[in-house]
């Protein structure tokens, strides 16, 4: 973030040496930054998810209005991964009061609760198999460490992302309570744990992520 002051410019007499394009724009435009997101980013959040979940199962797991209510309702319980301005990668969730998930779950923020229900993550098509998805979980999973009153993370999905969930620390519960049209899943929770000065170090790597500012972390 560059602050310009209040003094008119003054041209300078020597020559300077020449800057690519490119390079300058990465002066206003950074090449990789995690962020919150919020409910201007809906739009694009959605087309990534339509083309990730249609494809394979033909349903969404959050519809347009949905992303809103959620971006709107918690936004600091989301984070996206951008590429010179792009969304190539997401994580939406929000707070649950309960230890499994229910329907409820799927349209309900419980502000109180202790448990984030990680409704979805998804990566862009042309940016997949670049390990972005793990990562994102992971960085994902360490800010929550930073919240004293979370204590687990729950998310459910098909079988055959059981494996991928199990890597990053997820442990199966069983057979999620909640199906839609005739899909079953398979609930999965992280536990939120460590010393209490485990935590305190890790929020504050990331106090400058989530400032009022909304300054952006740096990949």
């Amino acid at each position: 973030m560059s602050v310009v002051g209040s003094q008119p410019f003054i041209k300078l007499m020597h020559r300077t040496p020449s800057i690519s394009p490119g390079i300058q724009r990465r002066h206003t435009l950074p090449a990789s930054e995690v962020r919150p997101l919020n409910t201007q980013d809906a739009i694009s959040v959605f087309e990534i998810e339509r083309e990730a979940f249609i494809s394979v199962s033909g349903e969404c797991p959050l519809h347009l209005d949905e992303v809103r209510h959620f971006l709107t309702l918690c936004p600091e319980l989301s984070m996206g991964w951008f590429e010179e301005g792009r969304l190539v990668a997401f994580i939406i969730g929000s707070l649950w009061d309960k230890d499994r998930l229910t329907e409820d779950a799927l349209i309900l923020h419980k502000p109180r609760g202790s448990t984030v229900h990680i409704h979805i993550l998804a990566v862009h098509r042309t940016f997949r198999q670049q390990g972005k998805g793990p990562i994102l979980l992971w960085r994902y999973l360490q800010y929550l460490r930073c919240l004293p009153s979370v204590r687990r993370a729950l998310l459910m999905c098909e079988d055959v992302l059981v494996p991928f969930y199990h890597k990053s620390g997820f442990k199966v519960l069983g057979l999620c309570a909640i199906t839609v049209a005739n899909m079953t899943f398979t609930e999965m929770c992280y536990p939120i744990s460590g010393h209490a000065y485990m935590r305190r170090n890790i929020c504050g790597c990331w106090l400058f992520y989530w400032s009022p500012s909304n300054l952006i972390l740096h990949l």
